[in-house]
């Protein structure tokens, strides 16, 4: 599938979700991650499909076998932080965060006490 595909595919699921029918939208991201499950921008797409039919465990497996390109870094912090405060691990999703702001703006302005 190249990209042009790809991106045709993720505008029909965003459609479909916009009109209420989130389960075809669902059937397209799942075919593009199984196609390539490294693809970040398809894996963050599932992600937040499942994580809105609060499938936590899912999720965070989805998002681990994942590539994320560095403009994605943002959409993976938040997809994995939210999947593991949906799994009871609050601990790491507060250190998840962290991570991120650390890494984007350096430790010393990071407003997650340590």
């Amino acid at each position: 599938m190249n990209a042009e595909e790809r991106q045709f595919l993720l505008t029909a699921a965003w459609l479909f979700v916009r009109h209420g029918q989130p389960a075809r939208a669902r059937a397209l991201v799942e075919a593009l991650v199984e196609a390539d499950p490294r693809d970040g921008v398809s894996a963050a797409a599932l992600a937040e499909l499942m994580l809105a039919d609060r499938e936590g465990f899912e999720a965070l497996k989805v998002l681990r076998a994942a590539d994320f390109p560095p403009e994605l870094a943002r959409a993976e912090a938040v997809l994995e932080t939210r999947a593991l405060a949906m799994v009871g691990r609050a601990a790491e999703s507060a250190k998840r965060w962290k991570r991120f702001l650390e890494a984007r703006k350096g430790k010393g302005r990071s407003w997650i006490a340590q």
